[in-house]
Order: C-alpha cells, then sequence, then structure tokens
C-alpha cells in the first residue's frame, strides 16, 4: 500500500484535464462545481460530424470554452512522434500550467511517460469497469456483450501500461436487463464525476490510498469493429441479444435479407425454441408476428422487436410488418 499525499493542503489542488466525449465533459464539469482550478484543458481535434460533415467541437472543448479554460488540441503526444511539433507545445503548456495533478477520461491519446510523470501528482484515470476486469478500449460494450451482472468506475493511478495502474478508488454498478451501451454510460459517466471529485478531495486531504491491481481477473476489451454489427446466427440467441444492446447506438446490429437489403436491428431478446424447432438451420426466419421476428440461432431463438428497413426510420414490429413481405422461412445473413 502507498499513499499519495500533498505537501499544501492550505490551497486547492491545480488540476489539469484530459477528456473528449460526453463521458469525460460529466467529470470536467463535475470538477469545476467542486471549485478547483483547472488551469489546461487537452481534447482531441474537431471531428466532422452529421450529413453534412461538418467540424464538430468535442463535449469536453465545449464545456472549456464555456469555462474560458485555456485549451490545446494536439493529435499526438509523444515528442518523437509524428506531430512532435504539436506535442512540444502541449508539454510547454503543461509546464506552464503547472498542475498538480492531471485527470484523464475518455482521451483517446495514449500518454507517454514525459506527460504521465510531469505533474508532481502524477495522472488519474476515470475508467469504465471494476479493474482489472475490462481494461481497454470498449469496458462498457464488452461488459454488455459478456453478460456481466455489474460494472463501475475505477480512479486509478495511471503508469505507462494498458490500464495497469494502481487503484485508489472503484464503486460498482448493476447492469440491468435493459441497460445498453447508451443507458449504461450515461450511468457510468455520472458516477465517475462523483467518484473523481471523491478521489481529488481525498488527494487534497492526502487521504488517497494506492492499491495494486489483483494480478488475477484480467480481461481486455478490444475496440469494437464495425464488423462485429452483423449478427452471426451460428451463435446462441442469448450472445446475440447482448451484443444488440452492446452495440446500441455503435456501431449497431444488421443482418442481410437473401436479395442483398441490410435490416438493422433496434431491440431483441432471446426466446427458448419450440421442440420442433430445433431441428431448423441457423438464420431460419420461424415465424413473424407484432410481437416480434422469430430467427432461429445456434442455441435458442432471437426475437427481434423493432427494425429499421433501408432509407426509413427505426420502427416496432407492428408497425414494420404494415406493406413487408412476410419473411417466414427465409434464411437471413
Amino acid at each position: 500500500m502507498s499513499e499519495l499525499t500533498v505537501t499544501a493542503p492550505d490551497r486547492r489542488l491545480r488540476v489539469a484535464f484530459a477528456g473528449t466525449p460526453e463521458f469525460a465533459a460529466q467529470a470536467l464539469r463535475a470538477i469545476l462545481d467542486a471549485g478547483y482550478v483547472v488551469p489546461l484543458v487537452l481534447t482531441q481535434p474537431d471531428r466532422p460530424a452529421g450529413r453534412g460533415l461538418k467540424l464538430q467541437a468535442s463535449a469536453v472543448k465545449q464545456v472549456a470554452l464555456a469555462a474560458q479554460i485555456p485549451l490545446l488540441q494536439p493529435q499526438g503526444l509523444r515528442l518523437d512522434g509524428r506531430y512532435a511539433d504539436q506535442a512540444a507545445s502541449a508539454h510547454a503548456a503543461l509546464h506552464a500550467a503547472a498542475p498538480d495533478v492531471l485527470v484523464v477520461a475518455a482521451y483517446g491519446l495514449i500518454l507517454p511517460v514525459s506527460v504521465l510523470t510531469l505533474p508532481r501528482l502524477g495522472c488519474l484515470n476515470i475508467h469504465g469497469s471494476l479493474l482489472p476486469r475490462w481494461r481497454g478500449a470498449a469496458p462498457i460494450q464488452r461488459a454488455i456483450e459478456a453478460g456481466d451482472a455489474q460494472t463501475g468506475i475505477t480512479l486509478m493511478q495511471m503508469d505507462a501500461g494498458l490500464d495497469t495502474g494502481d487503484m485508489l478508488l472503484s464503486k460498482a454498478l448493476p447492469i440491468l436487463a435493459q441497460d445498453t451501451a447508451a443507458t449504461l454510460h450515461d450511468k457510468l459517466a455520472a458516477l465517475g464525476a462523483e467518484l473523481v471529485v471523491q478521489g481529488l478531495d481525498a488527494l487534497e486531504r492526502g487521504a488517497l490510498t494506492a492499491r495494486p491491481q489483483p494480478q488475477t481477473g484480467v480481461t481486455y476489451a478490444a475496440k469494437i469493429a464495425k464488423s462485429e454489427s452483423v449478427l452471426d446466427w451460428t451463435q446462441s440467441a442469448d450472445l446475440l441479444a447482448r451484443r444488440v444492446r452492446a452495440f446500441s447506438p455503435w456501431p449497431g446490429t444488421q443482418f442481410s435479407l437473401p436479395d442483398g437489403r441490410i435490416i438493422k436491428v433496434g431491440t431483441a431478446f432471446a426466446v427458448a425454441a419450440a421442440a420442433d424447432q430445433t431441428q431448423t438451420a441457423p438464420g431460419t426466419v420461424l415465424r413473424m408476428q407484432a410481437e416480434g421476428l422469430d430467427v432461429r440461432c445456434a442455441e435458442g431463438v432471437l426475437r427481434i422487436t423493432r427494425l429499421l428497413k433501408p432509407g426509413g426510420t427505426m420502427q416496432d414490429m407492428s408497425q414494420w410488418m404494415q406493406g413487408a413481405d412476410d419473411l417466414t422461412g427465409l434464411v437471413l445473413s
């Protein structure tokens, strides 16, 4: 066990911040609301978004601009990397800001050792899982996909490894049967904002204890690939139902009709296969009714209750059926 201590408890910590999406923006708002001085914010460069592909500021950038906090958007932080000039400017700005600690949340850039060791109290990361389970890029989605009963937030001291640093605080959160990546993200974002303020308050008092991560139970949450959106009927209905929730809203899930049309799936759940359905080939549409589209899987049946036609909008099955051909008996891919 090791203790992180603050040598000047008579003043508020100077907390620099690095993050990009709404998950991080909630934490930044909470840090500001708690009265901490934020001398500098780092976030990803503006990205094209929407149908017009106009450049859009990140959620963290919007918070920083509203609070009139100095802001940098380097494309890289490695002094020997492709964007060495931008990295050098970011290092100089961090030195000038003189933060006591750097809080990192879903930033999207790897922090080199030169940044990790720059603040006198190092860098704290808000991670969306109960470490050491689901280290890596997509802990929220992978926890749902795996059928985990709970997840949570871990506040950790960053080191050069991939989410391998000592744990400082953690709090669990149940994963409900209806949770999607979107709903679970929102709950974890709120929990992360709460926990980081608790951690900073404890750090300021010299009462934040670091403990190494267990060596057992380590899993990695690989980045979500767009190719994972295609439903594989040779897998179990339980797994496919979890993937529908895990990949909502991105990249979504879909299947193809025999004529090549792609149908996107909104919601689905697993049901048991009847005795006369167990020999049916995976991907076969068993029946099509207002309650859902039943598709045979390797194990069980996936009942799809919301779908989206090409060029249409997401609809309940009862709406989707209006004017649609009967798919019963077709084999989907």
